[in-house]
């Protein structure tokens, strides 16, 4: 099977590379349709479908959060050119249409956009995961995660630490509705595969260089009516061969500065 990549990158925010580097977001252009969107989500339809289980988790009591994720999410598309929304029905930039399940709220976006979704709200002074709609993992576990705060999710990435976190949460806290952030990772892989779960007791090697860059775009939201936290996560993978100059010296100087 052919992997599912993008032609280019896209940009980098001015804080790349550095923790947790946020800049703020323009809603205009929160949602992204690139030239992999139809594949991509040909592949959420397929795990939505197959796995489920493995891709989709809310807490009990939750579903206002979930509710309110979907509206948020549909009131954006609706100012969209991409997407037409009339009826209950979506019609998506790759002509599927998608009726809008309001019992199934997770599972609905899940169709409807590229990103993944992930939901958190504050619990004992620490921002929490309650539910998510996460197709395209990059070595972690939905399983593994819910209901844990954000130390305790970030524990096996290296350099996330309490200072940081603190910083993490502190930021998080400050977010108000309608001024969102955003951020971007990347690192290098030899397998382009958008499914890539790996449990926390597994062995995680991290590429120096490899044939494939995977990225996450993501987005930072404070919803207004639940006050949760709605974080967005957009996956590219493109060829290393198609970053350019400029990139490929943000990443190494990236690289540089965590070692």
């Amino acid at each position: 099977m052919d992997p599912i990549l993008q032609s280019r990158l896209g940009a980098l925010p001015p804080g790349y590379g550095r923790l947790p580097g946020t800049a703020p977001l323009e809603m205009a252009g929160w949602l992204t349709v690139d030239d992999a969107y139809g594949a991509q989500m040909a592949e959420r339809e397929q795990l939505l479908a197959a796995r489920r289980g493995e891709v989709m988790a809310l807490e009990p009591g939750r579903e206002a959060v979930a509710d309110e994720a979907l509206r948020m999410v549909l009131a954006h598309l609706e100012a969209r050119d991409e997407w037409g929304v009339a009826g209950g029905v979506v019609t998506c930039p790759d002509g599927r249409r998608v009726g809008v399940d309001a019992r199934d709220p997770l599972g609905t976006l899940g169709r409807l956009v590229a990103e993944d979704i992930c939901l958190l709200e504050p619990r004992d002074g620490a921002q929490v995961l309650i539910g998510a709609v996460l197709c395209f993992p990059s070595r972690w576990v939905l399983a593994e995660k819910m209901g844990r705060a954000l130390l305790r999710i970030h524990q096996p990435v290296p350099g996330y630490g309490a200072d940081l976190n603190a910083r993490v949460e502190r930021m998080m806290a400050a977010l108000r509705p309608g001024m969102g952030l955003w951020r971007a990772n990347g690192h290098y892989h030899s397998d382009p595969t958008l499914f890539y779960p790996r449990s926390e007791v597994s062995e995680k090697h991290w590429e120096a260089r490899a044939r494939y860059f995977r990225s996450e775009r993501q987005g930072l939201l404070r919803m207004p009516e639940t006050g949760a936290v709605l974080f967005s996560i957009h996956t590219t993978v493109v060829e290393a061969s198609a970053l350019t100059a400029e990139q490929r010296a943000r990443i190494a100087a990236s690289e540089h500065a965590a070692e």
